[in-house]
C-alpha cells in the first residue's frame, strides 16, 4: 500500500518534504520506520513471516511487527497502528521500550531502495500465538521461538531464512532482550 511518509536527510533529520512511499523507494530517500519486537517471560521472540507478495524479502522471517511511519504521525501513534494492524494486538503506549534508531540501507534494485531509520522497541507479549490475529495482506506467519534458538540461527541468516539485517542489529535485539527477561525474573 502506498501511503506518504516524510523524507530525511542522511543523518535522520526531517527535511520538510513529504514524499508517497513508493517514490521515496525508487529514488533512496532516507524515511522512518517503526520496528517493534515481541518477547514472551518464558524466553521467546515473536518472528513474522513476510508475506509471499512483499516486494522485498518475501516469505522470510523478521521482526515481530515493522512498518512505516506516515507523514506528520507520531512514532507512537505508528507502532501502535502497526501491531493493531498486523498482530491484531491492542497494547498501552507504556508497553513499548524504545532501545533505538537503527540506520539501514539497501539496494534491492535500481528502482527499490530502502533507505531508513527504524525505530525500535521491545514490548512484552502476555498472549499466546494462538490469540494473536495475522494481517493476511502483509504476513505469511508467526511463530515463537526460543532466544537461544533464535540467537544461535541468527550465526547462518541466509539457512534459517531470516530477513539479512546488520548482524550489530539483531546482535542490539537480542542483548536488550536478554536485559528485559533478566529483570523480569
Amino acid at each position: 500500500m502506498d501511503e506518504l511518509i516524510d523524507i530525511l536527510d542522511a543523518d535522520g533529520r526531517m527535511t520538510n518534504r513529504t514524499a508517497m512511499k513508493s517514490e521515496a523507494h525508487k529514488n533512496g530517500w532516507f524515511h522512518q520506520t517503526v520496528h517493534i519486537w515481541f518477547y514472551t517471560l518464558d524466553g521467546k521472540v515473536l518472528l513474522q513471516q513476510r508475506g509471499k507478495n512483499k516486494d522485498v524479502y518475501p516469505l522470510l522471517w523478521d521482526v515481530s511487527v515493522a512498518g512505516h511511519i506516515g507523514a506528520g504521525e507520531n512514532i507512537i501513534t505508528s507502532a501502535l497502528r502497526e501491531i493493531e494492524e498486523e498482530i491484531g494486538l491492542t497494547i498501552q503506549p507504556d508497553k513499548l521500550q524504545k532501545i533505538g534508531v537503527f540506520k539501514s540501507v539497501h539496494n534491492h534494485s535500481k528502482n527499490l531502495m530502502d533507505y531508513e531509520f527504524h525505530h525500535t522497541f521491545l514490548a512484552p507479549l502476555h498472549l499466546s500465538l494462538n490469540d494473536l490475529r495475522k494481517q493476511e495482506s502483509e504476513v505469511e506467519n508467526l511463530k515463537l521461538i526460543p532466544m537461544d534458538q533464535f540467537t544461535k540461527e541468527l550465526g547462518d541468516i541466509s539457512k534459517f531464512k531470516y530477513v539479512p539485517h546488520e548482524i550489530s542489529y539483531y546482535n542490539t535485539i537480542t542483548k536488550e532482550i536478554s536485559k528485559c527477561l533478566a529483570t523480569s525474573n
